[in-house]
């Protein structure tokens, strides 16, 4: 696994790019999740879903000490809020959804008809008063959709709670980074299901069950990883998300840390992070010359890993993070050679935990 070599397969990239290319808004995430699974079963023992679309691939289902290694299949998208009577709509975030990159952009609105096609439209600059410059808040951006009337808008199936997604696809940027919209943290999905390809491929046999948990819900509360830490009831929990590079134009270094996109996975500092597991993690991406870098959380990593840290008894968990720019953008953006260094380090770190290993700080 020596960096200059790719453990990517022609396969993972084909899958790579219609996952995150395929919509799965948060609540929606149901035609992700099935690619997803697709693409797990040779490599699983088991799988099953749980009521609101977690999906959960296991290896050795039988075995009593279970670990997890989880990331979220949510993206930010908007619902139809209000349809005007001459045809415009404006819409409530479903998640994070940035208001400020909204105008000009192309977007799909998911119907029971199928996908309607719609814009976000914004006066022209000429039009425009200078000394009293509008700016896009949820009360001016809106959808325009063609129509003359609130009735051609329900005509093509179009209605108040419809969940509206961005169009924008994946692009390589340079050779060097992967570009797009919902790699947070779809990116994550499809780097558990690359661990699981390599344990496959590699004939390893885990001394415990291991439980691939892509989550639902993430984006409005961490709500999928706590219902299935709930499931589940693991002894572990290695979680995956991504954190913010800072190293462009307007990011600040004092209130956000020192991280770059290029310099290798992020492990986090924080009270829901189980120490002696950290402590193991940063042990393998020494032995196995992983670069990684560090960030500090003041109370909440703001990730699933809370969500599995104070589940039931209490869960040792971790958090593995991907440096991305330009975060609930359309164009947020990792660095390739990161995802694989993400994989790499989960694979190592599943290979490094014994059975019934034994995290507590006094025993």
């Amino acid at each position: 696994m020596a960096k200059d070599k790719s453990i990517l397969t022609p396969a993972s990239k084909a899958f790579l790019k219609t996952y995150l290319n395929n919509p799965s808004p948060t609540g929606f995430e149901s035609g992700g999740q099935k690619l997803w699974l697709d693409y797990m079963k040779p490599y699983i023992d088991e799988y099953f879903v749980d009521t609101y679309g977690t999906v959960v691939g296991v290896i050795n289902p039988s075995a009593d000490y279970k670990v997890v290694i989880e990331a979220h299949a949510d993206e930010i998208a908007w619902f139809v809020h209000y349809i005007t009577k001459d045809g415009f709509i404006y819409l409530r975030r479903n998640g994070g959804s940035d208001h400020q990159i909204a105008p000009s952009k192309r977007v799909n609105i998911h119907t029971d008809k199928g996908m309607v096609k719609a814009v976000f439209g914004w006066p022209a600059i000429h039009v425009r008063d200078a000394a009293k410059e509008e700016t896009p808040t949820l009360k001016t951006i809106f959808l325009d959709l063609g129509c003359k009337s609130d009735k051609e808008v329900e005509e093509l199936g179009v209605h108040v709670g419809c969940v509206v997604t961005y169009e924008d696809e994946l692009m390589e940027l340079n050779n060097r980074y992967y570009v797009g919209r919902a790699l947070d943290n779809r990116i994550g999905g499809f780097m558990i299901a690359e661990v699981a390809r390599l344990l496959k491929q590699n004939k390893d046999k885990l001394p415990f069950g291991l439980y691939i948990v892509n989550a639902v819900q993430e984006e409005v509360g961490l709500r999928g990883a706590e219902m299935i830490s709930r499931r589940i009831q693991p002894n572990v929990a290695i979680v995956t998300d991504v954190c913010h590079d800072t190293q462009t134009p307007m990011m600040n270094k004092i209130t956000s840390g020192d991280l770059s996109c290029g310099k290798g996975p992020v492990l986090s500092y924080a009270p829901a992070v189980q120490n002696n597991l950290l402590k193991l993690v940063i042990d393998v991406a020494k032995k196995n010359k992983i670069e990684f870098q560090r960030q500090a959380a003041s109370r909440a990593t703001g990730t699933d890993t809370d969500a599995f840290a104070y589940s039931t008894d209490g869960i040792a968990s971790v958090l593995i993070s991907l440096p991305l720019r330009y975060m609930h953008t359309t164009v947020e953006t990792v660095h390739k050679q990161d995802v694989e260094e993400v994989i790499k380090l989960m694979y190592h770190s599943l290979k490094a935990i014994k059975n019934n290993h034994d995290f507590r700080y006094i025993k």
